[in-house]
């Protein structure tokens, strides 16, 4: 039985939003190992019918002697496992696992889901991560991007080889899962954010686009859902005190294991992201036919098409991001809808997660085919 190991920064990562790809290969014949730090989501992976590791990685530091621990951990288990095929995800998986499998002569292919606050802002972390990526990826099989300019990015700062890279429609969404539902009714419009509760994902500016619009709406109730990151330090994350603060203005929902209900209670999802790969919450609410409001960057751009099922806003601007709320809440119910139905009909067409599933399983064939 071939053997493929999949290795991210978390277990949530995997049980969010790897699932899917874990169950198709696992209907393929193969025998699957997961590689994770232990979470609260651990023993849902353990349930699955795989063969879970546990490793240890510090996934916001650069501790050099930290990253090579991290190194050697994964060259001892891929060792150990002796996989036919490496599928790595998340920055220090693609870098340092890359570079283990390149010294066993594994192959590996890569998935850069985004590229996060190591390119966002410039400065000595994000020169040395163009350096290790540069360095990695020159052994990779195979590198996927999840957008066409985060992919032309890496290619003209020479960070990967044209003819190895390829796109993903994002890690795609199952659209069973994620289909239209009945909206309870009610008497006031909702707007639901969806995210990490970090800086760079616009939160800020959604909360003070919902005082804009409140001032004029007062009645509009305006949601905010996701979960706060492990490190309180790092002034790039949103703190449990910040979000208190705004408890008069936006509705904290905490973190929920199902989005599900609370997209269907909600007129219209927003995602004021400085920068996505391809957000995850825009799809499975485009998915449930909901219209979206996002920012005019890549990843939300390639999710959201601009007056058709929904609107783009300029990205670091609440002013601009409460224009298009209030844009959207002046639609009449039917156009909001349209909107909604070009949402589930962009999906359907271009970010079904079967899409991913195929674009895989090709990549692994051609690279068992090389391989013997």
């Amino acid at each position: 039985m071939l053997k493929i190991i999949l290795v991210a920064n978390t277990s949530w990562n995997i049980y969010n939003f790897r699932a899917g790809l874990v169950n198709f290969l696992l209907s393929q014949g193969y025998k699957i190992y997961i590689l994770a730090p232990k979470d609260a989501y651990t023993e849902k992976i353990q349930a699955w019918n795989v063969e879970y590791r546990e490793i240890i990685l510090e996934n916001k530091g650069t501790n050099p002697l930290k990253d090579l621990a991290f190194h050697r951990q994964l060259l001892r288990i891929y060792r150990q496992i002796q996989p036919d095929v490496v599928l790595h995800f998340t920055i220090k998986p693609n870098i340092y696992g890359t570079l283990a499998c390149y010294r066993l002569k594994i192959p590996c292919i890569n998935n850069v889901s985004g590229l996060g606050t190591t390119f966002l802002h410039k400065n000595f972390a994000s020169r040395i991560a163009h350096f290790l990526y540069r360095l990695a990826f020159r052994f990779a099989s195979k590198v996927f991007f999840q957008n066409a300019e985060d992919r032309t990015l890496f290619i003209q700062k020479k960070l990967v080889k044209p003819e190895i890279s390829d796109l993903l429609p994002g890690s795609g969404v199952n659209l069973e899962k994620f289909a239209p539902m009945p909206s309870t009714a009610k008497e006031n419009f909702v707007f639901l954010m969806i995210a990490r509760l970090i800086y760079d994902k616009g939160v800020r500016e959604f909360v003070e686009a919902c005082k804009i619009v409140k001032k004029q709406y007062p009645k509009a109730i305006f949601r905010l859902l996701g979960d706060f990151e492990d490190n309180p330090e790092n002034p790039l994350n949103i703190t449990p005190q910040e979000v208190e603060i705004w408890q008069n203005e936006v509705e904290y929902l905490g973190k929920k294991a199902d989005v599900r209900p609370y997209i269907a209670e909600a007129d219209v999802v927003v995602l004021p992201s400085y920068r996505e790969g391809t957000p995850r919450s825009l799809l499975e609410a485009a998915a449930m036919a909901k219209p979206l409001i996002a920012t005019n960057v890549a990843g939300c751009k390639e999710v959201v098409k601009n007056n058709e099922n929904g609107f783009l806003c300029k990205v670091r601007s609440a002013e601009s991001l409460a224009q298009a709320m209030i844009r959207m809440l002046l639609l009449s119910e039917k156009e909001r809808q349209e909107m909604g139905a070009n949402s589930r009909k962009l999906v359907e067409t271009h970010f079904d997660e079967k899409i991913v599933f195929e674009k895989y399983i090709l990549a692994i064939q051609e690279i068992l085919k090389a391989k013997n």
